[in-house]
């Protein structure tokens, strides 16, 4: 008997494997022909505390990436918020900068529970050199050590740092574009509209790239497909769970912690919003930014047809991702006045 149902098991999990390939096979096939790589399908592992934990200890012993020739950089230690530790920031500057210059506030992704400002060198070098903009990377605290609010008001206590110390950086405090991708996305958005609230700073743009607005999506199990590779369901109940200090509700989540839930969205910054049509945070996204234009906040819209999580980062070289990107650069160059 004991045996039987032994085989049972067996044979159920067997069965579940397979279905579970064969489900990844035919989404793998309805990826956009130029992000179809065997990398890919072996990249889509869910996070879990060990998980993160060893994501972590190999980021913790890995270099910080080389920056990109001409770009300067310096890691400074600012006043963190209220009661909490100070707050490490990466300034990047240009060959050149002219006094009254642009700035952005650039944030990293993660799940909210990993990733580093530093792993991002070459991205925020990247848009210190090709804009001429001077950019700060903060490396605001993770959960689940940190849950919310404090990973937001430690990319807040960056933000009204910028603006304070506008003329010593040598920045236009009313030009400061608030970058972020994923769960930095969706912090850059928060922060969008916790600065609007307080009233202290006012951001001149937000560049969302497949922001994480909304923890109710970890509590619908039908996601059409989508969530497949990089960022899985999984991933985002433990993200959400995470930053929450709790699993999401649908009822209700505390002001600013899940962006989409706000529901006046009148006079928050323009906006630039891209994702993928086969990110788990598509839907979302799309809402998102049909919400802004609705309450009369300029917003552009991309959207990839057959891109995953992030595909811009794993496929830098496809004529797709370099499409993607392009548009984000221009967005950034009109919302900053840069011409």
């Amino acid at each position: 008997m004991k045996s039987g149902r032994l085989l049972g098991v067996g044979a159920a999990l067997v069965l579940g494997a397979w279905f579970l390939s064969t489900r990844r096979a035919a989404s793998y096939a309805r990826l956009h022909p130029e992000l179809r790589s065997p990398f890919v399908r072996f990249r889509s592992l869910p996070f879990t505390p060990g998980v993160v934990a060893v994501m972590g200890a190999m980021q913790a012993r890995a270099k910080a990436p080389a920056l990109p020739d001409g770009v300067e950089v310096e890691e400074r230690r600012i006043p963190g918020p209220p009661g909490a530790p100070d707050v490490t920031v990466f300034v990047y500057r240009p060959p050149s900068l002219s006094a009254g210059a642009a700035a952005i506030l650039n944030i990293h992704g993660g799940g909210y529970v990993t990733g580093s400002a530093a792993s991002s060198h070459p991205q925020s070098a990247a848009y210190a050199r090709e804009l001429g903009v001077l950019v700060v990377g903060v490396e605001y605290r993770l959960a689940p050590g940190t849950p919310f609010p404090g990973p937001l008001e430690d990319c807040y206590a960056a933000l009204t740092w910028m603006a304070r110390e506008a003329d010593a950086l040598g920045i236009d405090p009313a030009c400061i574009a608030l970058v972020g991708d994923s769960a930095g996305g969706g912090l850059a958005a928060a922060l969008a509209q916790l600065a609007h609230d307080r009233g202290e700073v006012t951001p001149a743009f937000q560049l969302l790239y497949y922001p994480m607005l909304d923890d109710r999506t970890a509590l619908s199990a039908d996601h059409a497909g989508r969530g497949e590779f990089i960022w899985r369901p999984a991933s985002n109940q433990f993200g959400w769970s995470a930053y929450l200090g709790h699993p999401p509700q649908m009822d209700s989540a505390p002001a600013y912690a899940a962006p989409a839930r706000r529901a006046d969205l009148t006079g928050l910054p323009p906006a630039w919003i891209g994702v993928g049509t086969f990110d788990l945070f598509c839907p979302e996204d799309r809402a998102y930014a049909r919400r802004l234009t609705d309450a009369g906040v300029p917003c552009e819209y991309v959207e990839v047809p057959g891109a995953y999580h992030a595909f811009e980062r794993f496929a830098p070289d496809s004529a797709v991702a370099r499409t993607f990107r392009t548009s984000a650069l221009n967005a950034l160059r009109r919302g900053l006045g840069l011409g």
